[in-house]
């Protein structure tokens, strides 16, 4: 097997990379994230997904490389990582009982061979009827000011949900781990 490589500083995807059992390192790419002009959302996270993993083929030659990107959908807006507490907020009282998509893109490139998987995989939260104070307690409490959405799925944060709907939960935290199997199976890792 070619040494897999995760092209993400991501915490929350290298825990997730480890229930495979694999061996892997990662490196950050670096690579600039911003949307085209009227770039479709899974457009966006598809390419993002694709350029993180040729952003470090040619330092990592004969690996197999993962990135991947996600973006949270609340209608036409697109809803990015609010960083701060007042923006979170903002964005946790407009998604109050609305549904947020997210878009989680995926690459999987062999870079001894330059073919480059990509896909996206989507997965919706219906939310709960959120109020201010609730709000605020779950910031406080967790403080998601990293996450596309301003919760975490992996913790607290699925106190605000009224349902979920997918395929794949992990794709919720930014990776999609059973569409990775496949292309990883496809670039022929065993895996159990």
């Amino acid at each position: 097997m070619l040494p897999l490589l995760l092209a993400s500083s991501s915490p929350y995807r290298r825990e997730l990379l480890e229930r495979l059992r694999l061996p892997f390192s990662w490196a950050s790419p670096d690579i600039d994230e911003q949307r085209l002009i009227e770039e479709p959302a899974l457009d966006l996270v598809k390419r993002l997904a694709r350029e993180k993993a040729q952003a470090l083929a040619d330092s990592h030659p004969g690996h197999l490389i993962i990135g991947s990107d996600q973006v949270a959908v609340l209608g036409e807006q697109i809803l990015g990582k609010p960083h701060t507490f007042e923006r979170a907020c903002e964005q946790l009282l407009a998604a109050s009982g609305n549904h947020v998509t997210f878009l989680t893109g995926l690459a999987l490139l062999n870079s001894a061979t330059g073919h480059c998987q990509v896909d996206c995989v989507p997965f919706t939260v219906n939310m709960r009827e959120l109020d201010l104070p609730r709000i605020e307690r779950y910031l406080r409490a967790e403080q998601p000011y990293d996450c596309a959405g301003s919760f975490k799925a992996e913790g607290l944060g699925v106190s605000l949900f009224q349902s979920t709907h997918g395929v794949d939960a992990t794709s919720l935290i930014g990776l999609p781990l059973i569409r990775l199997v496949d292309m990883l199976l496809t670039e022929g890792v065993n895996l159990p």
